[in-house]
């Protein structure tokens, strides 16, 4: 392997180690609620925890990318995940966990920013797009650590030692990868707190993020229910809708690059809004089985890209430094995530969950639309 192939490798085994630490934590959520025996409302109330700590890490995420470098920011992320992991399952008192619940949140936000930013540097090394490839590395880390989590509950490991195992794997990966890390140089752009207003790219490929987020966000909590009301299909294979999504998310990815390095970056943000669009509306005319995991597979590859191309693109503004510019789109994106579940929500009740998916749909069109009006704004940032 050459030295950029091997830093690409340490990269990629990163990503992988966020997107574990994750899933993790999440095969582990039913644990969690058993042991202080919580509510449904009450388990909701804690997990919002997890939105919170990453809304609070937003502002500086970029602010210290820039003002320390990536490579330091993955290394206090990734010790932060090694140390809070094992302390959500070692809480003694839902009063001791929620805060370890937000600062898990704070961490994952600020792994979230470095890492993408450490990536386009590499990026601009390789001369064309990897990015997606490691966001695909991240997929595949959720079903690994899904996978891991239903083994230790079959053989009753009790989440604490679960989380250990997994902080050890972290301290192996760091351990092995930080001399491979790039030190990026933050002459480009301004840095700072991200409290001001994003420019026209900015705002217009947060926008496109946001959409996306909006369908993912959706099809991550109703995807299932969807299925089961909608499809009315056999309970044993409720969650068939959500693993072809996930499922084509994940392989989306990684060709999402070499789509991006032939056709361009506008045209794939284009593709995805339609294949959002037209596997949603796909599987509303017609709520089969087959027809519906057509169309979630088409949401699916439509998602995948999204959010690394607008990363991609965010990283090329001219006015703020690839931290700070990813710091900005993630936190317009985020509120897409925010909000398009319960968003679902009151429209199924106020109508159906048939128009809750027609509505989400049109987010598909909206990215087609933003990336085809007023060109001019990436043609100055050279996109």
């Amino acid at each position: 392997m050459t030295l950029l192939q091997k830093r690409r490798a340490a990269l990629g085994s990163l990503f992988f180690l966020a997107g574990l630490c994750f899933a993790s934590w999440a095969s582990r959520i039913p644990d969690v609620q058993s042991k202080f025996q919580l509510s449904e409302s009450q388990l909701g109330t804690l997990l919002l925890g997890l939105p919170v700590g990453s809304l609070l890490a937003l502002p500086l995420a970029g602010w210290l990318v820039h003002r320390f470098g990536s490579k330091l920011v993955i290394m206090i992320s990734g010790f932060g995940y090694m140390i809070f992991l094992p302390l959500i399952g070692f809480s003694p008192t839902i009063w001791t966990l929620v805060p370890v619940i937000v600062v898990f949140g704070m961490i994952g936000n600020l792994m979230n920013i470095s890492l993408n930013t450490q990536a386009l540097a590499l990026e601009d090394m390789y001369g064309r797009s990897i990015l997606a490839s490691f966001h695909g590395l991240w997929s595949l880390a959720g079903f690994t650590g899904a996978g891991i989590g239903a083994g230790m509950i079959y053989y009753d490991v009790l989440p604490k030692f679960h989380y250990l195992l997994v902080s050890l794997i972290v301290l192996l990966i760091i351990v092995v990868a930080q001399g491979l890390l790039v030190k990026e140089g933050n002459a480009r752009g301004g840095g700072g707190l991200v409290l001001r207003r994003p420019d026209d790219l900015l705002l217009r490929i947060g926008g496109i993020a946001f959409l996306g987020m909006l369908a993912e966000g959706c099809m991550f909590d109703w995807s299932g229910v969807y299925f089961k009301k909608v499809v009315a299909i056999d309970a044993s294979f409720v969650a068939l809708g959500y693993v072809s999504f996930m499922g084509a998310m994940a392989a989306g990815r990684f060709i999402s690059d070499r789509l991006n390095n032939r056709f361009g970056r506008l045209k794939i943000l284009r593709g995805s809004g339609f294949l959002i669009f037209l596997g949603l509306i796909l599987s509303v005319i017609f709520p089969t089985a087959v027809v519906a995991v057509l169309g979630f597979l088409l949401v699916g590859f439509g998602v995948a890209s999204v959010i690394p191309v607008s990363y991609s693109v965010a990283g090329r503004s001219r006015l703020y430094s690839p931290g700070v510019a990813l710091a900005m789109v993630s936190t317009i994106s985020f509120f897409g995530f925010l909000i398009g579940p319960p968003l679902i929500g009151f429209i199924a009740e106020l109508l159906s969950l048939k128009a809750s998916f027609v509505l989400i749909a049109m987010a598909g069109l909206g990215i087609v639309l933003l990336t085809s009006i007023r060109l001019e704004v990436f043609n100055e940032n050279k996109v």
